[in-house]
């Protein structure tokens, strides 16, 4: 039986991280994706007003939110999604908070490869359906 694709929000701004996090989870042999990407916290929420999403990958620093500002926003429009936050800053007070409030994990964007990024997708996805 074919496991149903993840669909995954990803809500980053810059267009060469965008398209590397893109690259890493089209690497994937055994997993399937469907990624929708926007480069604005609202239209993030707009997109998840009209549709259904299983994921969001969320970087903090967008051209219209910063900051733990941008998780707490994401996170009342979102609160029954796993959120996993990307951060350019290695020990990111920001990333560490939002997970301190209920994001999943967190990503330092220069250290993120096809496995970890994969197997961090797994685990929220594991968390959120209750599978761990």
């Amino acid at each position: 039986m074919k496991k149903q694709p993840i669909k995954i929000l990803l809500v980053e701004d810059n267009p060469g991280d965008a398209r590397s996090i893109l690259e890493m989870l089209n690497e994937n042999d055994k997993a399937h994706y469907n990624i929708f990407q926007t480069n604005r916290l609202d239209d993030g929420i707009k997109i998840l007003v009209k549709d259904h999403f299983d994921l969001i990958l969320l970087d903090l620093c967008l051209p219209d939110s910063e900051g733990l500002d941008t998780f707490n926003i994401m996170k009342y429009n979102a609160p029954d999604l796993p959120i996993i936050v990307l951060t350019g800053l290695k020990g990111d007070i920001f990333a560490v908070s939002a997970v301190g409030r209920g994001a999943q994990d967190y990503l330092v964007k220069d250290e993120i490869n096809s496995k970890l990024l994969e197997n961090s997708i797994e685990n929220a996805m594991k968390v959120s359906t209750g599978d761990i």
